[in-house]
């Protein structure tokens, strides 16, 4: 029996009809550890955003564009059918139910992983056929042989000096937000919020520094719900210090079902058990304040940050003169590649993992937006066309996220054209200045224009905040014209600017850095890169750059050269002379 007929046997003997199954842990987090991944057990899809929906006789899998070509290759032998999420003539999941749900029928979900807007939206639109919903029904344990336990790493204390703030100071600033909202008590769920409240890092999720955990935040005292065991007796004790309570981790329902108070609660970050056991609670339905205060950096985070970016950059740099040149002679795949650029950043003090997923994607593979390498697709790396190299790192100094399109010897006119026009973009974007207020939806213009002029484009947004040796993308920021409810940009915001360009079948280019948001001396905004890695000039058309284009491209090389040369060896100073000098 495959896994699709056995997740069906089971909603047959719970009287369902049709199961949802989101791609969530209990807290919304991107990435989801191992435990979590039930789409990907029974889909087959392995990209980190997806909604699988089992109905008696349908399965259908929902995801972005970032994902329709890798969706479409993973789901090709099954029987799930692709939707594109945002494509004309593709229905909402909610749609879909209400057309192929019979009246009077039921639907199940795991309420502690599907997003409460989500089930609430659902509701409603189902209501119309009196479809009941239920949603106790982790069916997970019952289809899933060996399912992976919940993770339990330990967690550990990161050093005031590179924060910036105390906890105390920190949850200080929280009641100060709270009693301006009258609010008695804060519930959290998002984990990168109680790790940056807390100054903890843990490793329960991949790729992002967090430890399982709930907390609520009332005026006098905290109690935070995890596993004990993962905190040292140390920990433990600074915590109860600054009046802060550990509970069982899954005793979180029943708390919140004891609150008769006015909580504040964000329904759009929040699972839907967790929103429906506050019924006895007044709810301040507004995003959480932690989302803003940590997204805004204060100078002893942007030295860190700073000290975390010139180790990437000198790492990255290595790279590509490596693979510049290895490429000619050695035999290389894009896993192999991966593997290599790790060698260079774990030579790095305080290099601790990476950020995310490794996207190393030579030529057709590159226009896959989200593109991992696998045993079953990994591509020998030739001496002609483009490398789309996606990294990022976590030093204790910060997280960094980079992308370069390497190219690795000829190019067509195309690739050319391609490369500059995503180039000029991104450089647009960096030297853009704005008043406050300004929000990423406006700024986006700036990164497509040279694109859009040419009536091309790319399917995915252009910037994300970046999280202080926490999660590679948070918000409240983002830059993209589809952003709704995007915060605006303020000094010390860390996001990306990363316009791209991909042309199914023949290749993919991105050029991405992380961008610092400042002050000027005229009381506007402007951008300032931390990302300190050179662009491969080879790849430009100068013919298609404005004479401002050019120069913003020089001035950008030159300085990544005065910052990098001090910590290369000759031999390297000498190379990333050549490769930074003007056009």
């Amino acid at each position: 029996m495959n896994r699709i007929s056995a997740l069906r046997e089971q909603m047959n003997s719970r009287g369902i009809y049709a199961y949802i199954v989101c791609t969530e842990d209990f807290h919304g987090s991107e990435y989801v550890g191992a435990h979590f991944r039930l789409r990907e057990y029974l889909s087959g899809f392995t990209g980190s955003a997806g909604t699988l929906v089992v109905t008696q006789n349908q399965a259908a899998l929902w995801t972005d564009g970032r994902y329709f070509l890798q969706a479409e290759r993973e789901l090709s032998e099954s029987e799930i059918t692709l939707m594109r999420s945002g494509e004309p003539n593709t229905p909402t999941i909610e749609q879909f139910l209400q057309d192929s749900m019979p009246e009077n029928s039921f639907l199940g979900f795991d309420g502690r992983t599907v997003p409460a807007e989500f089930a609430c939206r659902l509701q409603r639109k189902l209501s119309k056929k009196n479809i009941g919903f239920k949603t106790d029904e982790d069916q997970g344990n019952a289809v899933w042989n060996n399912r992976p336990p919940l993770s339990r790493q330990p967690v550990i204390a990161f050093p005031e000096e590179l924060c910036g703030l105390s906890r105390a100071e920190k949850l200080g600033e929280i009641r100060k937000k709270m009693r301006e909202k009258n609010a008695h008590c804060l519930a959290l769920s998002a984990l990168d919020e109680i790790a940056w409240t807390l100054n903890l890092r843990g490793a329960d999720v991949e790729y992002n520094p967090v430890f399982l955990a709930f907390m609520l935040v009332f005026e006098e005292r905290a109690l935070l719900f995890s596993e004990r065991s993962v905190f040292s007796d140390e920990i433990a004790r600074e915590l109860k210090k600054d009046g802060i309570e550990i509970l069982p981790y899954d005793s979180i329902y029943s708390a919140l079902e004891e609150l008769s108070c006015n909580v504040w609660a964000d329904p759009k970050a929040v699972n839907f058990r967790f929103l429906n056991s506050l019924e006895n609670a007044k709810i301040i339905e507004k995003p959480s304040p932690i989302a803003l205060l940590k997204s805004v950096k204060n100078a002893a985070e942007i030295a860190a940050e700073k000290t975390a970016h010139l180790k990437d950059g000198i790492a990255l740099t290595r790279f590509m003169k490596w693979l510049k040149t290895a490429v000619q002679s050695e035999k290389i795949t894009e896993l192999s590649a991966a593997e290599k650029l790790e060698e260079f950043r774990e030579l790095g003090v305080n290099y601790l993992g990476q950020s995310f997923a490794p996207i190393m994607a030579f030529g057709e593979h590159a226009a896959i937006v989200h593109y991992s390498a696998t045993e079953a697709t990994n591509a020998f790396i030739e001496p002609h066309g483009l490398l789309l190299c996606d990294t990022g790192g976590h030093y204790l100094e910060g997280t960094t996220d980079v992308t370069r399109t390497f190219v690795l010897g000829e190019l067509t006119a195309d690739e050319k054209r391609a490369f500059t026009l995503v180039l000029a973009g991104h450089l647009e974007l960096l030297h853009a200045q704005f008043p406050e207020g300004v929000r990423g939806s406006t700024l986006d213009y700036a990164a497509r224009e040279p694109l859009w002029k040419q009536f091309l484009d790319f399917n995915h947004g252009t910037g994300h905040g970046v999280g202080f040796l926490l999660n590679v993308h948070e918000g409240p920021q983002r830059i993209s014209w589809r952003a709704v409810g995007d915060a605006p940009l303020k000094a010390g915001m860390i996001t990306s600017d990363e316009p791209g360009l991909y042309v199914e079948g023949k290749f993919g280019i991105r050029h991405e850095s992380l961008l610092l948001c400042e002050k000027t001396e005229h009381g506007f905004l402007k951008f300032s890169p931390l990302t300190l890695v050179p662009f491969d000039s080879a790849g430009v058309e100068k013919s298609l750059l404005t004479p401002r284009q050019i120069e913003y491209f020089n001035d950008y090389q030159r300085m990544v050269f005065e910052e990098l040369s001090p910590h290369l060896s000759e031999e390297e100073r000498v190379w990333l002379k050549e490769i930074t000098k003007p056009i």
